[in-house]
């Protein structure tokens, strides 16, 4: 068996992620308006007393007037914290913020955390049922067995919202999905497989009964635990066991696997042997879900059984059982009817749905991101956690199941626009990053960080490297680098490559690469040596352009301009390509591009017409579909000027070339993005507001990113430096280390460049 594998992250790098910007990873913002004192006076006292009287009216009105049909509370006790056991409450609140996270961040639900200072069941329940009024829904999460049967069932029978315990459901979903796609591709039939399974714990016996519910029979099915099958009369299993006890004659795990069609562990590292799984029936189905570890590593398996479908809860292995491919969607679908219950029907339409969309054609995207053109086989039996068609799939079937079950209180009438919703309320933009740290991950390269001495670039190198995205190159004095990899409690700071310019044995040909570049620009060889020695920017540059590191990232310590510059002596800009600068700005539905912001002063049309066209690629790289506004002052010549003439001389040399996406100017920012300004003037090409603007000069577009990021409070990415030879990235000074991660993986995986 292989060894569990390390962290990806060193403990103060955890520590340092949940610490800064603001303690801890959720925030209450507001939905509305709060500036005047109209707007105070309408969220509180006097204009609150409308809602307040229509929902005593009518209870179901809260759904409309506040925001619980669309929050959810992530309840635990700490008393089985992942893999770490009993820690308490207050230890579980990081966990539980972090599944409020994802929450978030998948299927667009409001969640809060709440820890409850009690392993009494009763106090438990006494306290989650009286918060009713407040939330839509209630995850329950890392609460040990047998407790939490306990508390799930008497809060399902007391509460009129959907209860779940995820650790159970959540798993037994996504194994339930793959479980379907293993028949399927072997030729079973669910109604005769048989199936051993080992664990009876939350999870094992969740798993359990919802492939029972499928059709898989209760005879069909043995369970084991530490003390081998549960059957008919053993003394030492509780009521929960014991529903799943049948007559076998086995009495260990390696007796009742002869012949086994299907093995699912929800148990202990290498609790699977190699030589029981030979005993098998033909094409085993292995569901090894033990974490971090599973029962049995796939290579060890296929060793004995070449033909076995594997499955494991692991990343790094095919066929993931990732709960994140459930919870936040069955919850959408929940809400979204306001279902009372999440009952048997919605967990099998979500397992049934969730193995569907594995059988589909894989988007580009999700392939591009892994790497693999992924295609439903036997290492594709569940989908990718990140395929963007999760949202509408599954949160529609769940809908649908509540509806046809009788606990939808607001049935959906119209599914198409519902589904058209669902993929309307996250940005594509969280998605694509996603896809494109995936595909950085499948393709690492070497990444040279020319300020390896600066904190702020090291962490960002540190997990480049540590979640696999390629190797870092660290430019900088080596024994200071080495000491501030220790003071980041780095174990191994040693094993980091360190390019230190005053011992490199590259420096005579770096010198005479760069003294043939410039010589005929006014510089001696005595001035190039120098540069190289002393100017981290160049010697960073000549590394790539030697080919000793495969891209750059800079900017911290030095203006964009002069890092620009000092780059620009030794990496010129794409043949026939003009260089530029994009500022992405990223709100919660929308993501808008900027572009000439870094270093065309006023750009020609042709230059324009160029910008528009790049930064079009980049947006729908990003998961857009292009539309692009050439702004200015005028809208179609009102008021006219004398700076008009390169933006329409640009949007005429699109028209001659018919670009696959749309694009219109000259148009002042309200006739580009606002629609009631936008219907003055049918005529225009965009069907919908420009989510590219490109800027009439850099002036304008550097002062409208900047203030947009501080007034607007958008997530910003960028400046991203586009055209050059090489992946080249400058980093704002202001920056912190995701920013420059962002941008190192960016340039890594060939997005932008």
């Amino acid at each position: 068996m292989s060894e569990e594998k390390t962290s990806p992250f060193t403990e103060r790098e955890a520590l340092f992620y949940h610490e800064t910007i603001r303690p801890g990873k959720i925030e209450i913002v507001a939905s509305k308006p709060m500036a005047t004192q109209r707007d105070l006076s309408l969220a509180y006292s006097p204009g609150v007393a409308a809602p307040v009287e229509a929902i005593a009216r009518d209870p179901s009105c809260a759904a409309r007037y506040t925001a619980r049909g669309n929050l959810v509370a992530v309840i635990s006790n700490g008393t089985a914290i992942l893999g770490l056991g009993n820690l308490g409450a207050l230890a579980s609140k990081p966990v539980m913020e972090g599944k409020a996270v994802l929450f978030k961040r998948f299927a667009d639900v409001d969640s809060i955390d709440i820890e409850l200072d009690t392993e009494d069941p009763d106090k438990f329940v006494e306290a989650v049922a009286l918060m009713e009024p407040s939330f839509g829904g209630i995850n329950l999460e890392d609460i040990a067995a047998p407790e939490c049967f306990i508390i799930e069932a008497a809060l399902r029978e007391r509460m009129n919202i959907p209860v779940m315990h995820d650790d159970q459901h959540g798993t037994a979903i996504i194994a339930a999905a793959g479980l379907i796609n293993a028949c399927h591709l072997t030729g079973r039939d669910l109604r005769d497989v048989r199936m051993v399974v080992n664990g009876a714990g939350a999870s094992a016996l969740a798993c359990t009964a919802l492939i029972k519910a499928l059709g898989v029979p209760h005879a069909n099915v043995t369970v084991c635990d530490r003390s081998g099958p549960i059957y008919p009369g053993r003394e030492d299993v509780d009521q929960w066991k014991s529903a799943h006890a049948v007559p076998t004659e086995a009495r260990s795990l390696e007796e009742a696997l002869v012949g086994a069609d299907i093995f699912l562990g929800l148990s202990a590292a290498g609790a699977l042997q190699p030589a029981w799984v030979a005993k098998m029936a033909p094409q085993p189905i292995i569901f090894a879900m033990a974490n971090p570890v599973p029962e049995i590593m796939p290579d060890a398996a296929r060793a004995v059984r070449p033909d076995a479908i594997i499955a494991t809860g692991r990343s790094d292995f095919p066929n993931q059982v990732n709960n994140v491919l459930g919870f936040p969607f069955i919850f959408r679908g929940a809400l979204d009817v306001q279902a009372t219950d999440i009952n048997e029907a919605m967990k099998i339409a979500a397992a049934h749905a969730i193995a569907s969309l594995a059988r589909e054609r894989v988007p580009e995207e999700v392939a591009a991101a892994y790497g693999i053109n992924h295609r439903f086989g036997t290492d594709y039996i569940i989908p990718a956690p990140f395929d963007p068609r999760l949202m509408e799939v599954v949160s529609s079937a769940v809908a649908k199941a509540a509806m046809d079950s009788g606990v939808a209180l607001a049935p959906i009438e119209d599914f198409e626009d519902y589904r058209h919703k669902l993929k309307a309320r996250l940005n594509p933009t969280t998605a694509a990053l996603t896809t494109i740290y995936e595909r950085a991950r499948a393709n690492p390269h070497r990444m040279v960080f020319a300020e390896g001495e600066e904190e702020v670039v090291l962490r960002a190198a540190i997990q480049f490297r540590d979640f696999g995205y390629g190797e870092p190159i660290l430019v900088g004095r080596t024994e200071k680098v080495l000491e501030k990899l220790r003071e980041l409690a780095v174990e191994d700071p040693e094993s980091f490559t360190i390019e230190n310019s005053a011992i490199s044995d590259k420096k005579p040909e770096m010198v005479d690469f760069l003294y043939r570049r410039l010589q005929r620009r006014g510089y001696t060889e005595r001035d190039v040596s120098r540069m190289v020695n002393q100017e981290r920017n160049v010697f960073a540059a000549l590394l790539v352009a030697l080919g000793h590191g495969d891209g750059l990232i800079s900017g911290l310590t030095r203006t964009f301009a002069q890092t620009a510059r000092e780059i620009g002596r030794v990496i010129d800009h794409k043949p026939g390509a003009v260089p530029f600068g994009i500022h992405m700005m990223i709100g919660k539905n929308h993501t808008t591009f900027l572009a000439d912001t870094t270093i065309n002063e006023r750009p020609s049309a042709e230059q324009l017409a160029h910008i528009a066209r790049e930064t079009a690629a980049v947006a729908r790289r990003m998961g857009h579909e292009p539309r692009v506004a050439f702004l200015s002052y005028s809208t179609f010549g009102n008021p006219p000027g004398q700076w008009l003439d390169s933006l329409r001389d640009a949007v005429a040399i699109l028209d001659r070339e018919q670009p696959d996406f749309e694009y219109e100017g000259e148009m002042a920012p309200d006739a580009a993005l606002n629609p009631k300004v936008m219907a003055l003037y049918p005529f225009s090409r965009l069907s919908g507001p420009a989510n590219v603007l490109i800027m009439p000069g850099l002036q304008s577009a550097n002062l409208s990113a900047k203030l947009l990021r501080e007034l607007a409070g958008n997530a910003t990415i960028g400046p991203m430096l586009i055209g050059m030879e090489k992946p080249i990235q400058i980093a704002p000074m202001t920056a912190i280390a995701p920013d420059v991660l962002t941008l190192a993986v960016l340039a890594s995986a060939g997005v932008v460049g």
